[in-house]
């Protein structure tokens, strides 16, 4: 059992910080730089972690910074104020998604800046037989480590399978439903704990549409944003450069990316 909990633990943070880090704050956001060689690290270590649920950083990036320029309008790709609920929400994204990453919906030209590509892998991860490769993996580990009369572990494989989707429905939703504010960014993001550890600080969505730029999430003093410290570490040992942080007025970061 010990084995499955410490699996499951690694696959849910590795796969959680490949999202926030790569996917989100370099590609979406460019809150910092890399030089080629650490991005293709970056590239192929989302593939490893994400597996299964692998997701395009260019398509993901344009998502998000369209989910950005229309935070909870009805022009939102993941507003769960526009959505029946946390399942049809993230119908709507996959769908949305689904027509970036296939060329058959047209981005507008502002989020098409700097997006990361490489094409080889990208196309190689959402390859089907790759995820299914991918979640035959997951599940000969649980077959091989699961003790005999524990068959519920098992229930945990689907979260193993769409780990990526389940990560950004739980931000995407708690995020713009549950917690409190420390400012009015003009749309109903929320910071939904003051020490995120459960996203790795992707929770304190309201800090960040208020300041999008600004790579440490976490704003007020008692807040703790876990991504940011790792970013700082990278930052010291030059596998990527921090943008300098933005001079911002009190005003909405809506719109902006």
């Amino acid at each position: 059992m010990i084995a499955i909990v410490v699996f499951f633990i690694l696959h849910w943070y590795l796969s959680l910080f490949s999202q926030t880090f790569f996917l989100h704050r370099y590609a979406a956001h460019k809150m910092f730089t890399m030089n080629k060689f650490w991005e293709k690290f970056f590239f192929v270590f989302q593939f490893i972690t994400q597996g299964s649920s692998y997701l395009s950083p260019r398509a993901y990036a344009i998502l998000h910074r369209m989910h950005h320029a229309y935070s909870d309008t009805d022009k939102d790709p993941h507003s769960p104020h526009h959505s029946k609920g946390v399942f049809d929400m993230m119908w709507k994204t996959k769908d949305i998604y689904n027509d970036f990453l296939k060329y058959k919906r047209i981005a507008e030209e502002r989020f098409l800046k700097d997006l990361p590509v490489w094409n080889f892998v990208e196309n190689l991860g959402d390859q089907w037989m790759i995820r299914i490769a991918w979640g035959t993996v997951y599940s000969l580990f649980y077959i091989y480590f699961v003790p005999a009369g524990m068959w519920y572990l098992y229930l945990l494989l689907p979260i193993h399978f769409l780990m990526g989707p389940i990560h950004g429905a739980i931000v995407n939703y708690s995020g713009h439903k549950h917690g409190y504010s420390n400012y009015n960014a003009n749309d109903e993001s929320r910071n939904t704990f003051v020490w995120d550890f459960v996203c790795f600080g992707e929770l304190f969505q309201n800090n960040h549409h208020m300041y999008p730029k600004r790579a440490n999430f976490a704003l007020k003093w008692f807040e703790f944003d876990p991504t940011f410290q790792v970013i700082r570490l990278l930052n010291f040992f030059k596998v990527v450069k921090l943008q300098p942080i933005p001079v911002y007025k009190e005003a909405s970061g809506v719109g902006t990316f």
